[in-house]
């Protein structure tokens, strides 16, 4: 066949240019010239279109993008340029990361000074009876068997105790969304996520606001129950995981609550002594179950290393006697952590309500603090010469006491310069609030001020009435027991 006689071949040889893409079919020619104006517009939106089409071209190239952006991300943790990625625990690089932050792994970790303390505390005796060997028997034989993580976290979850309608509260595999980023340990890293974790309410911390004076104390941003300040967190893994990551993890973890600790400390002024470990973690894989330590240490430039030492580990299939020390040891680490938290929560309490106990503590803020009668302030706060002559303060009370007597209309002459230092501080006052000085109060009754009258006889003198007045060189008087605006008589 001829191929100007075959359309369909004649098309197929001709060179892939614009032009020659038309068809050459005479039947569509007129079509086409009719139609000039809407190829020229479907030419120009292929070409416009073409640079965001290529991209897209399923390409062996393109696949393997595609796959590698569909993976968890993560930054290089030398990027400083403010970007939200963070290194998981997951990632690689994380090993390495958490070692220039400061976080120890085990064999580079010292036993903390109470290692032998938290050895006993873990294998102390409980008071409640252990489960009979059938229930251990039943757990080792699924236990092994488990296929997957989640299987091996719902098998071993009976293993630790519960604390049932207490404000106490467990948390699983939830990421510390309020917690501070870049502390120094955490530099780089996304925030812990431990599997298991569990303290004190916030609520509890009441009226103490825990969230606003201790950082990393609220774990979960936004919550009024969120966890605060836990002492104990624990890792999970498959039988077949590794529990090298799992250990990796639980140093992060331990790390966390070390620092959130250690706030709460400096809050109240005070510090765990020296290596010290009142942070405890655990990692199992439902067949072996590892305690760790936790406690920081400064370095000789002023940085934190964070220890995570290896407390004891325990077989929780090899027989009945090794598994029930795996579980004395767990519920142990619990009830052990839970008194720390309610220790620590009752000191932040005490401490920040011990200033608004205190009698000095206005009332309101400017409104003077009301003396107390019967009293002897200088008596109190120290000698004559401590305090300053100052002109009175007018004190406004509800109901004048009962001791006070009506003003005399006399005539007012100032003090002479000799004499006002000679003129004892009782007889007037005022609470300078600001400097937080007190002084002897003019609201002071007579009986009030005895013990400053027998102080200054050769000054005081006692009239037929009873009433005590100085007589001053240029005639006038002062009595002891007014309160006049020029502190005289």
């Amino acid at each position: 066949m001829d191929k100007k006689q075959n359309p369909e071949l004649s098309q197929a040889e001709l060179p892939p240019t614009q032009e020659e893409q038309v068809p050459v079919n005479p039947r569509s020619r007129k079509r086409q010239r009719d139609s000039d104006d809407d190829a020229e517009l479907r030419a120009k939106r292929a070409q416009t279109a073409q640079p965001t089409l290529e991209p897209a071209r399923l390409t062996r190239q393109n696949l393997a993008r595609f796959n590698k952006m569909s993976t968890k991300k993560t930054s290089d943790p030398s990027d400083d340029s403010g970007s939200t990625k963070t290194l998981s625990t997951t990632a690689s690089g994380f090993d390495v990361r958490a070692r220039k932050n400061g976080i120890l792994d085990p064999i580079g970790s010292r036993p903390p000074k109470n290692l032998e303390e938290i050895r006993e505390r873990l294998a102390a005796p409980r008071e409640t009876a252990s489960p009979p060997e059938s229930v251990y028997e039943d757990y080792a034989y699924t236990v092994q068997r488990a296929a997957n993580e989640a299987t091996i976290v719902g098998e071993t979850l009976p293993l630790p105790k519960t604390y049932p309608r207490e404000p106490y509260t467990r948390v699983l595999s939830q990421a510390f969304t309020a917690f501070p980023k870049n502390m120094g340990f955490n530099d780089g890293l996304s925030a812990p996520q431990p599997d298991f974790i569990e303290g004190l309410e916030m609520e509890e911390f009441l009226p103490f606001p825990v969230d606003e004076y201790v950082q990393g104390a609220v774990l979960y941003k936004d919550d009024r129950r969120s966890v605060t300040l836990p002492h104990l967190a624990g890792e999970w893994k498959a039988s077949d995981g590794s529990m090298r990551e799992a250990t990796r993890q639980s140093g992060y973890d331990g790390a966390a609550l070390v620092y959130a600790r250690n706030q709460a400390l400096a809050f109240k002024g005070e510090s765990d002594p020296p290596g010290h470990a009142s942070i405890t973690t655990f990692t199992t894989n439902g067949t072996q179950v590892h305690f760790y330590a936790h406690y920081a240490t400064p370095t000789k430039n002023g940085a934190l290393e964070y220890h995570q030492f290896p407390v004891k580990s325990t077989n929780l299939v090899n027989s009945y006697i090794e598994h029930k020390e795996g579980r004395r040891g767990l519920r142990n680490a619990q009830d052990h952590a839970k008194r720390q938290s309610q220790a620590l929560r009752d000191q932040l309490k005490e401490h920040y309500e011990q200033p608004r106990s205190s009698g000095l503590r206005p009332i309101a803020e400017g409104a003077p603090t009301l003396p107390i009668l019967g009293t002897e302030l200088l008596g109190t706060y120290g000698d004559e010469d401590d305090h300053e002559v100052v002109e009175p303060q007018p004190v406004y009370q509800p109901t004048p006491p009962t001791s006070f007597k009506p003003k005399h209309s006399k005539s007012h002459h100032p003090h002479p310069t000799t004499n006002s230092s000679k003129a004892p501080s009782s007889t007037h006052s005022s609470t300078h609030s600001r400097r937080g000085k007190r002084r002897a109060s003019s609201s002071q009754s007579s009986h009030g001020s005895l013990g400053h009258v027998n102080k200054h006889r050769s000054y005081w003198k006692k009239d037929a009435s009873g009433r005590y007045y100085h007589k001053h060189s240029d005639g006038t008087l002062s009595w002891l027991d007014d309160n006049e605006d020029d502190g005289r008589d």
